[in-house]
């Protein structure tokens, strides 16, 4: 039963999201074997206030 997580900052469409779950899937099932609906996928939604990479907020560029 895989189970992936993507994190990533606010701001997709439902339907990038979607397409994302869709490929994400499809991809763990052509390199693992697991039946797809055994994969599950998890999107985590950052505000780019609450990230920085390398001493610098997004959301302060």
């Amino acid at each position: 039963m895989p189970i992936v997580t993507v994190k990533m900052l606010e701001g997709r469409t439902d339907d990038q999201k979607k397409a994302l779950v869709e490929q994400v899937t499809e991809a763990v099932t052509s390199t693992t074997q697991a039946p797809a609906e055994k994969v599950t996928v998890v999107i985590e939604e950052m505000s780019p206030n609450n990230y920085g990479k390398a001493g610098v907020r997004p959301a302060d560029q």
